[in-house]
C-alpha cells in the first residue's frame, strides 16, 4: 500500500474498487473520489464480491480499507438514490448495506480502517463496523443525516456496538462532525496519526496483526462479537468451549512450544 495508491486519481472507466494484495494484507481502496467515494450500488456490489473471494483466500490474514482522494467514505450516493426514488430501490440499497457490513463482521480476517478526510453516515458506519481503524489527524466524522430529514439509522447500528450509548446518540441526534481527537476519546477509532505518518501505522499494525496465526485470529474475532451479544454466564461459557477448541489446535500447540523453547513459532499457512 502506499499514498499514490490511496489517493489516485480516476479515470471515468477506472474500477470503483482496486485491490492490492503483500505479505498476507489485503488492501481494498474505494475507488470513487469525485463523488468522496459515496456508496454507490455498484461500489457496494464489488466491494461484496471481494470479501467473498478474500473470506475463501487462505493467503489473506488482514485487510485494510481505504479511500482514494481527499475522503475515506461519504456515505451513500445520494444523487443516485434519488434517480429512482421507489421504495422498492431504497430497500435494495439499504440491503445491500446490511449484507455489506454483516460481511465485514463474519469476515474470518480483521479490518482495519485506514481513514482520511470525512467519514459520514454509511462511511461512519464502515469506520464502525471495521475491527480497528487509524486516522489522521484532520479527520472528520459525523452521523448527519438528522440534518437533511434522514435519520442515520443504519450507521447506528454499527456506531452504537463501537462506542457508549451517550456518545453514539449525541452524534446521531446532533449530526455535526467530530474531530479525530473526539473519535479517539470515545473509541471509535485506535489511533490517531499525522497525515504523513499514516500509511506507516496502518502498515505497521497491518504487519503485525498478519504474523499471528490465521486461524487463531478468525476463531478470537468470530468469539469477540459472539460473546458481546450474550450475558455474562453464558459469554464466559461460550468462550470457556471456544479456548478448549483451540487448545487443540496445532497452532495452540505450536505456540505454547515456541514460548517454553523460547524460540518463534511456526505457524501453518
Amino acid at each position: 500500500m502506499t499514498s499514490a495508491t490511496a489517493h489516485a486519481a480516476t479515470a471515468p472507466e477506472a474500477p470503483v474498487l482496486l485491490r492490492s494484495d503483500a505479505d498476507g494484507v489485503a488492501t481494498l481502496t474505494l475507488n470513487r473520489p469525485q463523488a468522496r467515494n459515496a456508496l454507490s450500488m455498484a461500489l457496494m456490489g464489488a466491494l461484496q464480491d471481494q470479501l467473498d473471494a478474500i473470506r475463501a483466500d487462505p493467503a489473506v490474514r488482514v485487510v485494510i480499507l481505504q479511500g482514494a482522494g481527499p475522503a475515506f467514505c461519504a456515505g451513500h450516493d445520494l444523487k443516485e438514490m434519488r434517480t429512482d426514488p421507489s421504495r422498492a430501490a431504497t430497500e435494495a440499497v439499504f440491503r445491500t448495506c446490511a449484507r455489506l457490513m454483516l460481511s465485514l463482521t463474519r469476515l474470518p480476517q480483521p479490518v482495519i480502517a485506514r481513514v482520511h478526510g470525512i467519514a459520514t453516515a454509511a462511511g461512519c458506519q464502515l469506520v464502525a463496523t471495521c475491527d480497528l481503524a487509524v486516522c489522521t489527524e484532520t479527520a472528520r466524522f459525523a452521523t448527519p443525516g438528522v440534518q437533511i430529514g434522514l435519520f442515520c439509522s443504519t450507521p447506528m447500528v454499527a456506531l452504537s456496538r463501537a462506542v457508549s450509548r451517550k456518545a453514539a446518540l449525541e452524534m446521531l441526534l446532533v449530526g455535526e462532525p467530530i474531530d479525530a481527537a473526539e473519535a479517539l476519546r470515545i473509541g471509535l477509532v485506535n489511533r490517531v496519526v499525522p497525515e504523513a505518518e499514516l500509511d506507516a501505522a496502518v502498515g505497521a499494525l497491518a504487519t503485525r496483526i498478519a504474523g499471528k496465526a490465521r486461524r487463531v485470529l478468525a476463531i478470537g474475532k468470530e468469539a469477540f462479537g459472539r460473546q458481546l451479544e450474550m450475558g455474562l454466564e453464558d459469554a464466559y461459557g461460550y468462550a470457556a468451549e471456544v479456548m478448549t477448541r483451540n487448545m487443540m489446535m496445532a497452532d495452540a500447540q505450536e505456540g505454547i512450544d515456541a514460548f517454553l523453547g523460547k524460540r518463534p513459532p511456526r505457524w501453518e499457512p
